[in-house]
């Protein structure tokens, strides 16, 4: 299973929220590359980059912090928060992201972000599939529609999505373990390459996700709380 810390980033700066809200906001470090290279000299390989303020926004806002941490590391990174339109997934690539995350765009433009799966290829574009009492979130998840969120990912699947990253914003940056129940379902549904996010609080909750057969986990407070050590990450990777 691919180990994947997150880095969220508001005015350029390292951040964690709780379930999503903004007014939760906590600074861990003014320097995400400082953060990313930490990351990166324990072994880590992989990133999930947000940015919140372009999450908020209509185009991606801190690009600049994407084209650091790849020019400056060789993490490879998914960059989601702010893709909304073609320039925004091109402004992403070309700043060095491995893969880029759709959520909100998935849902109001399913013809755009078809379009950049066929574009790019599955393998480059994520299926950011954020729920809320298991109906998807939008606008930063701000907002919560009408969609199941297995309905979702299945419908997406169909057209020929690959990764999707689901995460449980009742669990999100509340330490109090993961969305077991719910990924077991979303992996018997639709055998997608699962990447499960929110409420890892430790190395025993990313082996119930292994065990399940999620394709990879994301994880943050719990490093920066100091509830995980990244040298204990090793056995998982």
């Amino acid at each position: 299973m691919r180990i994947i810390p997150a880095i969220d980033i508001i005015d350029g700066k390292c951040v964690r929220l709780s379930q999503g809200d903004y007014d939760t906001k906590k600074i861990y470090n003014e320097n995400p590359l400082e953060v990313a290279k930490e990351f990166e000299d324990y072994g880590i390989e992989y990133l999930h980059l947000v940015d919140l303020d372009g999450a908020k926004s209509k185009q991606i806002i801190n690009y600049k912090t994407l084209e650091l941490i790849a020019s400056k590391t060789n993490l490879k990174v998914d960059f989601g928060g702010g893709i909304k339109a073609n320039n925004d997934v091109k402004i992403a690539f070309e700043c060095g992201a491995n893969q880029i995350t759709g959520g909100s765009i998935a849902v109001k433009n399913p013809t755009l972000f078809l379009e950049w799966i066929n574009t790019y290829g599955n393998n480059k574009i994520i299926l950011g599939a954020d729920a809320k009492d298991r109906k998807i979130a939008t606008h930063g998840w701000l907002k919560t529609s009408e969609l199941d969120v297995i309905d979702f990912i299945q419908e997406y699947k169909a057209q020929g999505i690959e990764y999707v990253i689901c995460t449980d914003i009742a669990k999100d940056g509340m330490l109090q373990g993961t969305s077991n129940e719910l990924y077991a379902q979303i992996l018997a549904a639709t055998n997608v390459k699962l990447i499960a996010s929110g409420g890892v609080s430790s190395i025993d909750d990313l082996i119930k996700v292994k065990e399940l057969g999620c394709e990879g986990a994301i994880l943050g407070k719990a490093i920066y709380e100091g509830r995980i050590q990244l040298k204990d990450l090793k056995q998982l990777y």
